[in-house]
């Protein structure tokens, strides 16, 4: 199974699961701490030069409309325009443009209310109350309702003007994305750089260590989004003087760098520099002073703030390739060189790097391939960077200042139920007074059992599936429904009734079992070579299953094909009509220079929530929008792309490195099932990506390539992971590529810095997780065991490896063939087509409409593939959580909500993990806190939750299941 952060749409997902969006309560374009923001309506435009000007650190920030061409010719030649009038000039767009439950997606992207001044023209918010916001009319648009319109999430139509020609015709990314760029920024520079593999290396490191522990908690690339921005203010404060020479930049380049004679000694005057003259900086600086003002370039903005982004979204993500890693060496036991790991993991992570450039322009470029996601962060660039601090429900302290505040707290606090008293972290005193029954323990273990008692005081327990602030609240409502139904009564009921004989095993695992009730042992049915040994299998024992894994099973199987039918059924029309728009911007796409389109004038002013009457006319503007190319588009048209030869060339060397990985050692995959996995990804990749870039929605083909592998080359189950790794992974990596891609568009990063910056972080964090790795299997007791110290057992890769065994060892025709004892898992496919049908058709029912049109089933199904190695504990409180903060303080506190929630999860995210490494490296890894033990540390462990008792148990030299398989 993939086990990836719960609902995260960016990162490896899940069994085709639907990635409900996190939510950030930050305003797009304004300040998070107030709903009552005015935006100007004039338009969005891209200002006609006036006036030459030199754009200076000390100067208003400047947007030039000249063309690529023109500005590599004269680079110190620049045309500008104050902030004051860029201000006036921009249009914020409505909110109209909202994501429906159904989508996966919260009701709000990251962004505050807007009111215009007019009461007639005015947003009233309910996210307070509401995901959605409600239009101020007769006819509102509750929680979950989906608009009677093909095109409700890309093409929405106000009954007022939408905005002016020159701006995107999508009302989400107006609200979110300037329709301007400012070509005077600073971009390539050494503190993007080093910021940008600092938090490569931290992030992948961190999150690849605390990725083989349980319980676990990621650090997100929110967490660098956050703390990257002071620390960008911080370089320029220390590195910055007033006597600094002025320095021109243009697209992101270093143009010119002259100081001015009056600010020198006359011993130094008329000593200019300039890149063009290919010398370094003026003799009449010192080599420190010269060092300085090298290191000092450019000032922090939101284009570098957005590339250190955009480096820690590819990097922070563990690379699936370690857990591959992990499964050779500590289960099959395979020994592993560093040039084999350093080959497989640089191979699956870059590969999906040149699909994702080879299909940009069906899949980026288009103004309709909205990508969601992407919006939220360009909403947090613009906030952090307004520097506004208002004040919310009374408080007045800063983001950062909070931020900081919770991190110590979150910190300190670590150190009790990860240390001190672990029996907070599993706390059960259900358990605790009633040690030896098992029922007890099967009901409420918080270990072994489903946890029906949802209380700890341990955040990583509580985040494990993911932090539970930044999931919208019917989301979680939704994997709360989940749990209940099929976990807490159908799991029980299955258990007690010995169903499949999972009475004979824990109700709860990530072990599979033999006919003993003991754990698998592989190695039993394999050959030397690692191949499937059949005699062997005949003398050993089957496979079986613990109950809850078996209903893991079925809800991924299900959710495959429910996602795609919820998809069609919900956003069929509107992934036609936009798919259709944006092949043909894609096919006209013109190869001139930027020109800037005519502009026919202001916009009457904001516009409303629209309703389903105001749906049904567009106004000239936004006809006008949707028949030209996408503003952004042609903004980028300034920069220089990226050659497709350059993808071509990434995409052959990764394959080639891939080949001579499959065919030098022994993985038993011959070359051919290789590119049979990349081919796989090829051809699903664009459509996946057009539903993930309109819906927000993922669809995962990680069971489709294990199925396609154990049927092609069964018996291998070596051969079955590389497949994986290769046919997932590479599709997982090149969509979250696109995004990024996306991003950039968006933030207007030029394409080739973008392309460095995004190949050297993935590579950086590749190099860095393996040497990470290493040294934990090297130096950490017990890993990957039960035993192992501070809970480094490996969870996930425990999770993977049982795939392993059952898709690449016995294969699918031994597991869900005629005579296999699963077979009955074959029927959640048509009952995952069915089942989207039953609350789509309810939906449209006025009565029962705003109920059914929360409910998801991909999500219900999909989420379920976190058990194991999760367990209810982990899902139950999660919920609440979300509950608490999400619907109650977000209902009776919504500016505090909007200005801190999303703070307050990054700050208890980073606070637990480094206490979680300070706790380990200081204490647990040189043995200070050997032999500490007393009641606290050891209640939780005495019982039957902690030893994972079974129901039923087999005597001595008798076993169970059927006598012959």
């Amino acid at each position: 199974m993939s086990k990836v952060p719960l609902l995260r749409t960016h990162s490896p997902g899940i069994y085709g699961a639907a990635g409900a969006q996190s939510e950030l309560p930050a305003n797009s374009r304004g300040n998070p701490a107030s709903a009552d923001t005015t935006l100007r309506s004039s338009p969005a435009t891209i200002p006609e030069p006036k006036s030459p000007a030199v754009s200076t650190r000390s100067e208003p920030t400047t947007r030039h409309a000249d063309s690529a061409s023109t500005l590599r010719h004269r680079p110190s030649t620049i045309f500008s325009e104050t902030k004051a009038n860029v201000s006036a000039g921009y249009q914020a767009g409505g909110l109209e443009g909202l994501f429906m439950p159904s989508t996966g997606m919260p009701g709000e992207v990251g962004m505050e209310t807007i009111k215009s001044q007019s009461s007639n023209d005015s947003l009233r918010s309910s996210a307070a109350r509401r995901l959605l916001h409600e239009a101020d009319d007769e006819h509102p648009i509750e929680d979950g309702d989906v608009l009677d319109s093909t095109e409700e999430l890309t093409s929405v139509k106000s009954r007022s003007s939408e905005g002016p020609v020159d701006n995107s015709p999508y009302p989400q990314v107006r609200a979110s994305v300037s329709a301007t760029d400012d070509l005077s920024l600073s971009i390539n520079t050494p503190r993007m750089w080093t910021l940008s593999i600092a938090f490569a290396i931290l992030g992948s490191a961190t999150n690849l260590f605390f990725s083989l522990r349980y319980p676990s908690v990621s650090i997100t690339p929110v967490i660098a989004l956050l703390l990257v921005h002071p620390l960008g203010l911080l370089w320029d404060r220390l590195l910055k003087r007033s006597t600094d020479p002025k320095e021109t930049f243009v697209l992101g380049e270093l143009a010119t760098c002259d100081v001015d004679d009056d600010d020198r000694p006359a011993s130094q005057q008329s000593a200019d520099w300039s890149p063009h003259d290919g010398a370094s900086f003026s003799s009449a600086f010192s080599r420190r002073t010269r060092l300085r003002l090298w290191l000092a370039q450019g000032r922090w903005n939101e284009k570098e703030h957005a590339c250190v982004y955009i480096s820690s979204n590819v990097s922070f993500g563990f690379a699936f390739a370690t857990d591959v890693i992990v499964e050779q060496t500590k289960f099959y036991l395979q020994d592993v060189t560093i040039t084999y790991q350093l080959l497989l993991i640089i191979s699956t992570q870059v590969l999906g790097y040149a699909i994702a450039g080879l299909t940009r322009r069906y899949l980026v470029r288009p103004g309709g391939m909205i990508w969601p996601a992407t919006l939220i962060s360009t909403a947090m660039f613009s906030t952090l960077h307004k520097n506004e601090n208002r004040p919310a429900n009374g408080w007045r302290m800063s983001r950062w200042k909070f931020f900081v505040i919770v991190f110590t707290g979150a910190f300190i606090w670590y150190f009790v139920p990860g240390l001190l008293m672990p029996a907070l972290s599993y706390f059960n005193p259900v358990t605790w007074f009633a040690p030896d029954n098992v029922p007890v323990a099967n009901l409420f273990g918080v270990s072994s059992g489903l946890g029906m008692l949802p209380i700890t005081f341990d955040w990583s327990q509580i985040a494990y599936t993911g932090s539970p602030l930044v999931v919208p609240f019917w989301a979680a409502m939704n994997v709360a429904g989940g749990l209940i139904s099929v976990m807490w009564i159908a799991a029980p009921i299955m258990y007690f009734m010995n169903t499949l004989y999972s009475s004979y095993m824990p109700i709860l695992s990530a072990s599979v079992f033999d006919n003993k009730g003991r754990p698998y042992d592989v190695s039993r049915i394999l050959t030397n070579d690692f191949l499937f040994d059949s005699e062997a299998y005949k003398n050993y024992s089957q496979v079986f299953l613990p109950i809850t894994y078996v209903l893991s099973y079925a809800a991924q199987f299900a959710s495959i094909t429910a996602l795609l039918v919820h998809t069609g059924l919900w956003h069929g029309k509107d992934i036609a009509t936009q798919w259709r728009r944006s092949l043909a911007e894609a096919r006209s796409e013109p190869s001139t220079s930027y020109k800037r389109l005519p502009n026919d004038g202001p916009s009457p002013g904001v516009s409303r929530r629209p309703t389903r009457a105001s749906l049904e006319a567009s106004t000239g503007d936004l006809e006008a929008m949707m028949n030209v190319e996408d503003v952004h588009n042609r903004l980028m048209r300034r920069y220089d792309d990226v050659p497709y030869t350059w993808y071509l060339i990434v995409g052959v060397a990764m394959l080639a490195i891939g080949i001579f990985t499959v065919e030098y050692y022994p993985v038993h995959l011959p070359w051919y099932g290789l590119l049979l996995a990349v081919a796989i990804c090829c051809i699903l990749f664009i459509p996946i990506g057009i539903v993930m870039a309109i819906t927000a929605q993922q669809s995962s083909i990680y069971l489709v390539c294990q199925l396609v592998c154990g049927i092609l080359f069964p018996g291998r189950p070596v051969a079955n992971m590389v497949f994986v790794v290769y046919g997932y992974i590479t599709s997982t990596q090149g969509l979250k590529f696109s995004a990024d891609l996306k991003l950039g568009h968006y933030m207007k990063i030029p394409p080739r810095i973008l392309f460095s910056v995004q190949i050297i972080a993935t590579l950086v964090a590749s190099c860095t997780q393996i040497g990470v790795l290493n040294w934990m299997l090297t130096h950490i007791t017990g890993i990957c065991t039960p035993y192992a110290v501070n809970g480094f057992s490996c969870p996930l890769a425990k999770v993977h490896f049982n795939g392993s065994i059952l898709w690449g060892v016995l294969g699918p025709a031994r597991f869900l063939g005629p005579s296999g004892m699963y077979r009955a898992l074959l029927w959640a496919f048509p009952v995952g087509v069915v089942a989207p049908i039953v609350p789509w058709l309810l939906a449209r029912r006025p009565r029962a409409a705003r109920a059914w049109r929360k409910v998801n089933l991909p999500i219900i199904l999909g989420s379920l593939s976190w058990i194991p190695p999760a367990t209810g504990l982990n899902f139950s409180v999660w919920a609440l959580v979300c509950f608490a903060f999400n619907y109650v303080v977000r209902n009776r506190h919504e500016a505090w909500w909007r200005k801190y929630n999303m703070t307050l999860s990054a700050a208890l995210d980073a606070g637990v993990a480094f206490g979680v490494a300070v706790v380990f490296f200081a204490l647990v890894y040189p043995g200070l806190v050997d032999g500490f033990s007393w009641w606290g540390t050891e209640v939780y462990k005495q019982g039957c939750d902690w030893r994972a008792c079974p129901l039923k148990r087999v005597d001595e030299g008798e076993i169970f299941g059927p006598g012959q398989w």
